[in-house]
């Protein structure tokens, strides 16, 4: 077919919404974004074409499925942000020559890109590249993608741009790859699989927020260099509201918090990423970890209790050692008194522990299923650059449980799993949470155990008990566990970011590894599966991200002090005492204020420390056996008998509302 007969062709385009619109073959996607509406092709950034993300110019000669993607989907911000970390490394080139970059994606929130530059960039210097990088915008320079066979790309970043981490990438990770895409953007070229936006224009606002320092591809035996991070927005409106999210990301920052309300506290002389429970913050923990283990025993699980350490042969046998020994401790060697030698490490997973205590009898087919649960502390070596308070830490506490069931009782335990999930999240006020469905990548088979036959079956059961359960869920491929698939839970927080927290994971791959048996009932052997399964996930990380959640503002039944006892003046004080006793008596957590202080102080005071009850007592009070109530953001709640204060308090703790 000619030329001028495949332009006057016609192609069918199915949109989202199912409707089929007919266009001439080759025709873009911003040829159909404008066809049905000029603020639509306004936006557009992208298009996804039969479900795979392309350029907006792209050409289409086929029927095919097409979304246009604009910066409201999670996939058009992704786009819009990596095409900025392009356009703020042509910025840093204009700016300060030499210098040279190595990766540079998209993140959750922003981008950031790896510099290897002379110049130590600064605070100020971050404000000089955000306005080159709106002057670039301004420029309106067309983003061009160009594929060429991988050794004319090595040709390209070796003379026309010297650039050796592109070139290192092009030998190293895409070495099996033919083909590769540059992306052109006037004078600044860079090595990327796209799409990007169509022009620098749609860059209207911009933020660059931090510098951090990074090793080449994250090896601490290579060469150091400079994190630089930002976002950006296609408005300065929407710029403006990020940083207002920001502010109140700030006064909800839960290490702030945390030296604030005396929860817990980070000290050098103990050791970086190792966090440290106070008081009042062990309190929260405990009352986490009382209300889980209530639950479970409910649902048949049976606590454990693993050391700290473990024979490094051990983790070699369940694979942890070799696949994260970067993420690990060195490994402790140890003399005995014979001369012989010993190797341990400090735990980092729970798993083997519990894979041995299962092993240490005989089991039978009616004992099945088996689910041991402990509340395990582990360590990982995070770098220094990665910890953040709770949520990324060194030394943290895992809610693990390790289910060993038949294969027939594998669907309904992860039904089971994932309903305890979720009843955890609700108690919880976490009600936005989404579901990944976290499989192997086919195409990078030795990062994982087992064989394919494991992995399809495994995979199969993860989808099936999902569908039971009618979970809307989305499927992530290569986020998998190098043992099995895994159900991960997201929860999105007051300030709408998301955290991935509980988790379900199946695995065929240690029962074989241990060799894990039960009697069957024909009286022969066979292999257990056993499903992981942490609903906190990390209990430092799970409250780290609770305390930004609810601002410190914790319900009656985990806050570490439930009620003060305000007198109004020192000749109710012998009153006040009875009341904080009655408090005491009946379980709550409560305090007494007798300074010689103003009640609105003590009231201000009580409500900066997030107490969710003040009883105020006064000679009124006195003299009728009352005591008033004001709640914590609330206000007056009027008068109660100590008894009927202490009862409501109580049915309201117990209930966990």
């Amino acid at each position: 077919m000619s030329d001028i007969q495949e332009q006057q062709a016609s192609i069918a385009i199915t949109l989202p919404d199912g409707t089929v619109r007919t266009v001439p073959s080759g025709s873009t996607g911003f040829d159909i974004a404008l066809s049905i509406g000029k603020r639509l092709a306004e936006n557009a950034l992208a298009v996804t074409i039969n479900g795979k993300p392309a350029d907006l110019h792209t050409p289409i000669r086929s029927d095919s499925s097409m979304e246009i993607v604009t910066f409201d989907s999670p996939l058009g911000r992704d786009i819009f942000w990596h095409s900025a970390s392009h356009i703020m490394a042509q910025a840093i080139e204009e700016l300060y020559p030499g210098s040279r970059f190595g990766a540079g994606p998209a993140t959750e929130h922003g981008f950031y890109y790896d510099v290897a530059s002379e110049h130590r960039f600064r605070e100020e210097d971050l404000r000089l590249i955000e306005q080159k990088m709106l002057e670039i915008g301004k420029r309106d320079i067309l983003l061009k993608r160009e594929e060429m066979k991988r050794s004319d790309a090595i040709a390209y970043f070796t003379g026309v741009r010297n650039d050796p981490y592109k070139v290192e990438i092009l030998n190293d990770t895409l070495k099996e790859v033919e083909t590769v895409s540059l992306y052109h953007q006037g004078s600044f070229t860079d090595l990327c699989s796209g799409p990007h936006l169509p022009t620098t224009a749609k860059l209207k606002a911009v933020l660059l927020t931090n510098i951090s320092s990074s090793y080449w591809r994250g090896d601490s035996s290579r060469e150091s260099m400079q994190r630089i991070y930002g976002i950006a927005f296609p408005s300065e409106k929407l710029l403006r509201e990020h940083i207002a999210r920001l502010e109140e990301a700030k006064r909800r920052d839960h290490r702030k918090l945390g030296a604030e309300l005396e929860l817990f506290m980070l000290s050098p002389e103990i050791g970086s990423g190792l966090p440290v429970w106070l008081p009042k913050g062990a309190i929260i923990r405990s009352e986490l970890e009382t209300f889980l283990k209530e639950e479970q025993r409910k649902r048949g699980y049976l606590p454990v209790y693993t050391p700290h350490i473990g024979n490094i042969g051990l983790y070699k046998r369940s694979g942890h050692y070799p696949y994260y020994s970067d993420s690990q401790f060195p490994p402790l060697t140890y003399h005995d008194e014979d001369g012989k030698q010993e190797q341990y490490l400090l735990k980092p997973m729970n798993c083997p522990h519990h894979h041995l205590i299962y092993s240490s009898k005989l089991r039978s087919y009616r004992d099945l299923p088996i689910r041991l649960t402990e509340f395990g502390t582990v360590y990982r070596h995070e770098q220094s650059g990665e910890l953040n308070g709770l949520v990324r830490a060194r030394g943290f506490t895992q809610d693990d449980s390790h289910i060993y069931c038949r294969p027939d009782q594998l669907v309904d335990e992860i039904c089971n799993a994932i309903d305890l999930t979720q009843f955890v999240f609700r108690t919880l006020g976490f009600s936005e949470v989404q579901t990944r469905l976290s499989m192997h990548d086919p195409a990078n088979r030795e990062k994982y155990g087992g064989t394919a036959e494991v992995w399809e079956q495994a995979e199969k059961d993860v989808r099936e008990a999902a569908d039971r359960m009618g979970i809307d869920y989305f499927i992530g491929i290569g986020e998998a566990s190098f043992y099995g698939p895994k159900i991960d839970f997201i929860v999105r927080d007051a300030l709408g970011r998301k955290w991935q927290l509980g988790t379900v994971q199946v695995d065929y791959v240690m029962p074989e590894r241990f060799d894990l048996s039960y009697i069957g009932s024909d009286g022969q052997k066979h292999r257990p599966v056993v499903i992981h399964r942490a609903p906190f996930g990390s209990m430092e990380r799970f409250i780290g991200v609770l305390i930004e959640h609810t601002a410190g503002n914790f319900p009656l039944w985990l806050a570490p002090v439930q009620a003060i006892v305000l007198p109004i003046a020192e000749d109710v004080h012998d009153y006040a005492k009875t009341v904080h006793a009655a408090l005491l008596a009946a379980g709550i957590r409560a305090e007494i204020d007798m300074r010689s202080e103003k009640i609105g102080k003590k009231i201000r005071e009580a409500e900066v420390g997030k107490i969710p009850c003040m009883v105020v007592a006064g000679q009124k009070e006195r003299e009728n056996s009352e005591v008033s109530l004001r709640r914590h953001r609330k206000g007056d709640m009027g008068s109660f008998s100590v008894a009927a204060l202490t009862d409501m308090l109580r049915k309201e703790i117990t209930e966990r509302i």
